[in-house]
């Protein structure tokens, strides 16, 4: 595999949907490039703007916020486990407005009282945190709301 061809090729990869970096550089040792070839590759795509983190990060949040509906913890770590930095990450949780975070950490929570069986308040309110804050919302916010 020749860089151009392998140019060419994750420029559609990149064009299909927003990539990381590191999605980008896995993809190309798949192919079987070397170190050299791979960082030519990248500085390729980087240059004609293919590849762009912070704009990776901002759609990667918005999609996971609105679509999935996570909170900001669980969205932050799957970001920092695809080695997205803390600028790009702080930039693309700018596109969570408040309001719509808390609407929707209502609306998890709503949700789980009513579906919960526990006839124990106490019990039904911990099930209901704990199921909260797998989803990635922050405790003190999800403690705030059950109580308040």
């Amino acid at each position: 595999m020749t860089v151009t061809i392998a140019t060419e090729k994750l420029k559609k990869y990149c064009a299909y949907q927003e990539r990381c970096h590191q999605e980008v550089v896995d993809k190309l040792y798949k192919l079987g490039l070397y170190k050299s070839e791979v960082d030519q590759v990248v500085v390729n795509l980087l240059q004609e703007n293919f590849l762009n983190e912070e704009r990776f990060a901002e759609a990667f949040v918005s999609g996971k916020f609105r679509i999935k509906k996570w909170g900001r913890t669980k969205i932050i770590g799957h970001l920092k486990q695809k080695r997205i930095s803390e600028y790009c990450i702080k930039k693309g949780l700018k596109q969570i407005d408040e309001s719509d975070y808390l609407t929707t950490l209502d609306y998890w929570i709503e949700r789980k009282m009513r579906e919960s069986t526990e006839t124990d308040t106490f019990k039904k309110k911990g099930k209901v945190a704990v199921f909260a804050i797998q989803k990635g919302f922050e405790s003190y916010l999800v403690w705030e709301v059950l109580n308040g």
